[in-house]
């Protein structure tokens, strides 16, 4: 019995180890994006994602290059990130999107959140108006989100000029984009 007793802890510990190994694979923090740190190198995707699939443009032949886009694919075809270097001697990453779901912030913000819990967790620094989309930026930390238009009252939704208000943006909105961007 003692033996099964320690056989059993010993297996839930593997798992719950496991589960948090997962979530920091699709963890967004202040320097990182899963795999992807503030400091990651180009030339350093194809061995930081082995067991997925780094996808050039279609000009470009190796990560050496100047890139415009780098995405990064999931064994199987889920779509990840999608990477931007900048222009360094050494590239590293400048913007990433979010395109997977369980990417989410170290207060548990993502894709399949909504503007309440952006108000929640985070300090609202401005709020861009674009044609089709409103774009929030956050004081103290490199992640924005974007919301489209179609989530506001429809009195807001044509408005090009003017500015809109984190009072005007219901509650439910959904986050369209997530995306960070590294100086």
């Amino acid at each position: 019995m003692k033996n099964k007793n320690i056989f059993t802890l010993a297996l839930i510990a593997m798992l719950f180890i496991q589960c948090q190994k997962a979530d920091k694979d699709f963890l967004i923090t202040k320097d990182t994006v899963g795999k992807v740190s503030r400091t990651t190198k180009v030339s350093d995707l194809e061995t930081l994602f082995k067991k997925d699939s780094v996808v050039l443009d279609t000009n470009v032949s190796k990560l050496t290059s100047a890139q415009e886009k780098i995405r990064v694919f999931e064994k199987g075809g889920v779509h990840l990130l999608t990477l931007t270097p900048n222009t360094d001697s050494i590239p590293t990453i400048e913007n990433i999107r979010i395109f997977d779901p369980r990417f989410v912030s170290d207060k548990g913000v993502g894709l399949q959140s909504t503007f309440k819990d952006i108000k929640d967790n985070y300090t609202i620094d401005k709020i861009v108006t674009s044609m089709n989309n409103v774009v929030i930026f956050l004081s103290d930390s490199d992640i924005y989100f974007t919301i489209d238009k179609e989530e506001l009252p429809e009195s807001l939704r044509y408005a090009y000029a003017g500015d809109i208000e984190a009072v005007q943006i219901p509650d439910a909105a959904k986050i369209k984009y997530v995306m960070i961007g590294w100086d």
